[in-house]
């Protein structure tokens, strides 16, 4: 009898189990008849919710009593509170102007206080009232002034009051500037995608010295609002119709006596033919010096500019503690090495006026144990990028440079400067000094004036507008450094040869390194 009742429950549960599945999308709608048992159909709509719902169910906030401690705001919530300018508060103060009083939007302004930028330097105090109400400007300013922080601060904000209609092609920027080095290029970049990271603007640099494909692939599949460039690249590209220049907005013609010293002047004037009139687009230019040549460019490309003067003496001296040392010339190494090893130094920029000099300078500092390398006209782009690199990391303490690849340094932190030889022009010592001391930051510079350098120090001195004090160096820095670093050829007297067999005295066997760099 027990037997007969199983076996009709069983095939009764079969049944229904059979039905369940046949008629699946309405098991949901339709309950099974009180008091039967059935696993399998659960088990199905279970896998059945599984698949239409969403990955994770909503789920409602618990109660104070059961939740405890959960009821409190999360920790997560202020991270997450949109950046407003109360978290950027500067106090007014006599004589400043801060970012705060132009009418900046918040994303840049979020930027500029990432960037530690309280005050505005004298230029971009400026500058900025005339630029950003949409007129030209002609601006004679040193690096080290803050001069690109101006000019990108102007770019940003009018790129994003006049909103982009995406219909723009590739390739086609809505800001161009010009600079004369790729160093020069790539730091303006960097400098520009700092200030755009919390906005939609997109940043390209073109230079030569890459993969010329690569480069122009990008161009080719990217919609850019601001490039920053070399004119020989891009007029390669414009000849290409890589790039279209028909839509910029603001055209910046930065260093222009230095693309008028490298010959750069017909390019640029291709290039800037290429815009549109000076009447419907706005144009900025800086120059170290404001030459008769420069002055007759500017009024070219510009329309009713507004002029803006900063001083060399400005940039030359009120950030920067100027020392110069009455040394020999055989005194300059000594004096070179234990202002690096005595005192501790971070990082060093080194200038030299010829490249044997700073190949040679180079060697005998890497013979002595510093961590150091060179940045000359005869590196190659590369190992230009991949040094100023590491410079710019703290992986190499000393780079040794000449005036033409020193122009192009623009890294934060340099905490001193030292000219082992004084450069020939006043100007020049302007600039090598300009690489610290940068933006309102204390820098310090040493030069060495020897029997020749001493020479050149009138001129500077009238130049920037004040007297130089010279010193001895004190006795810890006349200490001889350690064996195994001759002196330079230019600080000793020729050896002697011993034999036709033989190299001259004290004169190693040629290295790989030696032999590249002739």
């Amino acid at each position: 009898m027990i037997k007969k009742i199983i076996k009709r429950l069983g095939k009764k549960i079969k049944d229904i189990s059979g039905i369940s599945r046949k008629k699946q999308p309405h098991i949901q709608e339709t309950p099974l008849p009180a008091g039967s048992v059935s696993a399998g159909p659960a088990k199905t709509i279970a896998d059945h919710a599984r698949q239409r719902r969403s990955p994770e169910p909503s789920r409602k906030p618990a109660s104070p009593e059961k939740a405890g401690s959960a009821s409190r705001p999360r920790p997560e919530s202020k991270r997450n509170k949109p950046w407003d300018l109360t978290q950027f508060q500067v106090p007014p103060a006599p004589g400043k102007s801060r970012f705060h009083d132009f009418d900046l939007s918040v994303e840049i302004m979020h930027a500029i206080a990432d960037l530690g930028f309280d005050y505005c330097t004298p230029i971009q105090a400026t500058t900025l009232p005339e630029t950003l109400q949409g007129h030209d400007l002609i601006g004679r300013a040193q690096t080290g002034t803050g001069k690109t922080a101006a000019f990108l601060i102007n770019i940003c904000t009018t790129l994003l009051n006049e909103r982009d209609d995406g219909k723009r092609a590739t390739g086609t920027p809505r800001a161009l500037i010009i600079a004369p080095t790729r160093e020069l290029v790539m730091q303006i970049a960097k400098d520009a995608k700092d200030l755009t990271k919390y906005t939609p603007l997109t940043t390209v640099a073109v230079f030569g010295g890459v993969d010329y494909q690569k480069q122009m692939s990008r161009l080719e599949n990217e919609t850019i609002d601001l490039m920053a460039a070399t004119p020989g690249r891009l007029l390669d590209y414009l000849n290409k119709r890589v790039v279209r220049l028909d839509k910029v907005r603001i055209l910046v013609l930065d260093e222009a006596d230095r693309m008028l010293d490298m010959g750069f002047i017909p390019d640029v004037r291709r290039i800037v033919s290429s815009t549109p009139p000076k009447e419907t687009r706005q144009t900025l230019f800086f120059s170290a010096t404001i030459t008769d040549e420069v002055r007759r460019l500017a009024s070219q490309w510009t329309r009713k500019a507004a002029t803006v003067d900063i001083e060399p003496d400005q940039v030359a001296v009120d950030t920067i503690d100027q020392i110069v040392y009455l040394t020999s010339s055989k005194e300059k190494y000594t004096v070179l090495y234990n202002l690096v090893t005595k005192q501790n130094l971070d990082r060093v920029l080194v200038f030299t006026n010829r490249r044997d000099e700073a190949r040679k300078l180079t060697d005998r500092l890497k013979r002595n144990g510093i961590n150091c390398d060179m940045l000359s006209g005869e590196v190659e782009q590369k190992k230009r990028m991949s040094r100023l690199e590491d410079f710019r990391n703290g992986k190499i303490k000393v780079l040794v440079a000449t005036d033409v690849a020193g122009r192009g340094i623009h890294i934060e932190g340099i905490s001193h400067v030292i000219n082992y030889t004084l450069p020939y022009e006043p100007e020049d010592y302007v600039h090598r000094i300009g690489r610290t001391g940068r933006a309102g930051v204390a820098g310090i510079s040493i030069s060495f004036a020897c029997e020749e350098g001493g020479f050149y120090l009138p001129d500077i001195e009238k130049f920037i507008g004040r007297k130089l004090e010279c010193v001895r160096p004190e006795e810890a820095l006349l200490t001889p450094p350690p064996r195994g670093s001759s002196p330079l050829a230019s600080e000793a007297p020729p050896a002697k040869r011993r034999g036709s067999s033989r190299p001259p005295a004290g004169r190693r066997p040629r290295s790989r390194t030696s032999f590249s760099a002739r």
